[in-house]
């Protein structure tokens, strides 16, 4: 038998840890990797007249309730095949596997209530290559699908494109509302922005952050209501476990607003309130998963955000209210954990 065969497969998987993998995630690298996962998203086979084109398989997650639905595991696998990464063409095959505790940021000290990690199989034989812990990398991916909305349906409706002054919105600042607050400031041009959280304590703590991070661009705002935050916002951020709506149309300041929804709970729509679905359109990460998550949902949903990105922007709602409603893909998780994997490897 071939040594180096017969070694590869005695190997023993590598684990990641939190820190460890705290160490190389930067934007650049979340959202590199997350524009190619969106992209590869609706082709779910390699097409033989397009050497470039990427495609992703990923089933519908599985839910497992662990006595009650504010405690949840879910299994997320997939696979995303011959998309970029540092300038090569890759395929990767992982699973991630997440815990939605709702009370977790109750105990003391508090956890994450969304805690998870990713494990990365070798491609061509199947073997698992590694553990990585995935909470920071769930946080930042999911943050990081949002920024591909805004960027390709909102701000590709403008001719200064990314460079635009834009005024947002952060609806609810735990964890993903840091993370959007962050991956925003970190990758646009964010002149303002609108803090709100239920718990003022969290808000002024994130505002805190901001300002310290941007000292001299960035004016940050402390808001009482949501409607005092979206008044002026051009982009708006939801991230909360919130039943009921936190936001409704007459909140708005006109129609050529974009909302980005991350909600999670009992459904993934339900902190924005059903006028803004009237008037608005839909996207959303995978129609797949629209098909199980977002049952009940009265909206028009025009397709995915990877259309769009595959299309370069060219479908543009110019002058209506756009709404991404994520619901976190296995696809997001597999390009970014390689992409970490390859720094911590290098």
């Amino acid at each position: 038998m071939d040594t180096k065969t017969s070694g590869q497969q005695q190997q023993h998987p590598k684990y990641y840890s939190a820190e460890q993998v705290a160490k190389v995630l930067t934007w650049n690298l979340v959202n590199s990797a997350v524009e190619e996962a969106l992209r590869a998203t609706g082709p779910t086979e390699a097409n033989p007249q397009d050497a470039d084109a990427s495609f992703a398989i990923q089933p519908a997650r599985t839910l497992t309730s662990c006595g009650d639905r504010s405690k949840i595991l879910f299994t997320m696998p997939g696979f995303v095949g011959n998309y970029k990464l540092n300038d090569k063409r890759t395929n990767t095959l992982a699973c991630k596997l997440v815990t939605s505790f709702s009370s977790n940021q109750k105990l003391t000290p508090p956890l994450p209530n969304i805690l998870a990690n990713i494990l990365i199989f070798n491609s061509e034989t199947g073997q698992l290559q590694c553990i990585m812990d995935g909470t920071q990398i769930t946080g930042w991916r999911t943050a990081s699908a949002s920024l591909a909305a805004t960027k390709y349906l909102y701000l590709h409706r403008y001719p200064e494109g990314t460079n635009k002054a834009i005024r947002v919105a952060i609806i609810g600042c735990g964890v993903q509302g840091q993370s959007h607050a962050m991956g925003m400031c970190k990758t646009f041009n964010v002149i303002d922005i609108y803090l709100w959280n239920r718990t003022k304590s969290k808000a002024d703590q994130l505002g805190e952050k901001l300002r310290a991070e941007f000292p001299n661009a960035l004016r940050v705002h402390i808001c009482e209501k949501p409607e005092e935050a979206c008044r002026e916002a051009d982009v708006i951020c939801v991230g909360t476990y919130s039943p009921t709506a936190l936001i409704n149309y007459s909140m708005l300041k006109r129609d050529n607003v974009h909302i980005n929804t991350v909600g999670a709970g009992q459904v993934h729509f339900g902190e924005v309130a059903q006028d803004i679905y009237d008037n608005g359109v839909v996207y959303v990460d995978s129609l797949v998963s629209a098909q199980t998550e977002l049952k009940g949902l009265k909206a028009n949903i025009v397709g995915e955000i990877g259309d769009v990105i595959r299309n370069k922007g060219q479908r543009q709602e110019q002058n209506r209210i756009t709404i991404f409603q994520s619901m976190g893909i296995a696809a997001e998780d597999a390009t970014v954990a390689q992409a970490v994997y390859e720094e911590l490897n290098k």
